[in-house]
């Protein structure tokens, strides 16, 4: 199968014609009619434009090589994440839960799993694993999630996601909060979830505002 056989055979199935092809290549419509007859070949940048156009590769529409289907490109391989920072320790949802001092909670945990670092974290971030069903389908168990503990309670907003512990749990707790007046609410994102709104009390403090999510596949 020759170059203009391929060319027409994608035209025709994608129900275009050739005067749809020689304007997305921005040639004449003599031109195109020359691919189209055998009769010539577009240059190189021509024929990326049409290969794009048509959704195949270059290589299969002028030598018939590989694959006809073009892959959707959808990483940009050219903007590659930078790890920068300090490991982000995961602790236990107890240790996150204490009343003591996260500096000295960090220093006393004992530590079996890093995350990679992330800036939102700050300089005291550590990472928590998800456990439950209360979150779903957003947060799954066994996800980890980023906590920075550092975040003001005023500079909190609704629908924030938020740590907290409260007096007389041995554990913190991960919510959406929620915001009206001077009262704040936690919600679960599972809407199935049978409790969908806890007032918080007096008894309860901002343990840290989760600032992102670490899934491993």
């Amino acid at each position: 199968m020759s170059f203009h056989v391929r060319l027409q055979q994608k035209l025709n199935e994608k129900g275009l014609k050739p005067a749809d092809l020689a304007r997305a290549a921005g040639v004449s419509n003599v031109a195109a009619g020359k691919w189209f007859h055998g009769e010539s070949e577009p240059k190189a940048a021509k024929l990326k434009l049409i290969a794009d156009y048509l959704g195949v590769t270059d290589d299969w529409l002028l030598a018939g090589r590989g694959s006809s289907e073009k892959l959707d490109n959808n990483v940009d391989l050219s903007n590659k994440i930078q790890i920068e920072g300090r490991p982000v320790p995961v602790i236990s949802w107890v240790a996150a839960g204490s009343f003591t001092p996260i500096e000295t909670v960090l220093r006393d945990a004992e530590i079996d799993e890093y995350l990679p670092p992330i800036k939102e974290c700050g300089k005291n971030g550590y990472g928590l694993v998800v456990v439950g069903n209360s979150m779903k389908p957003d947060f799954k168990p066994g996800d980890r999630i980023y906590v920075n503990p550092d975040i003001q309670t005023f500079d909190l907003q609704t629908d924030d996601l938020v740590i907290i512990a409260c007096s007389g749990e041995t554990e913190a707790t991960f919510k959406k909060l929620i915001i009206e007046g001077g009262d704040k609410y936690l919600q679960p994102l599972n809407p199935n979830w049978p409790e969908q709104i806890i007032k918080l009390t007096e008894d309860c403090r901002l343990v840290g505002k989760v600032v992102g999510l670490h899934r491993k596949f």
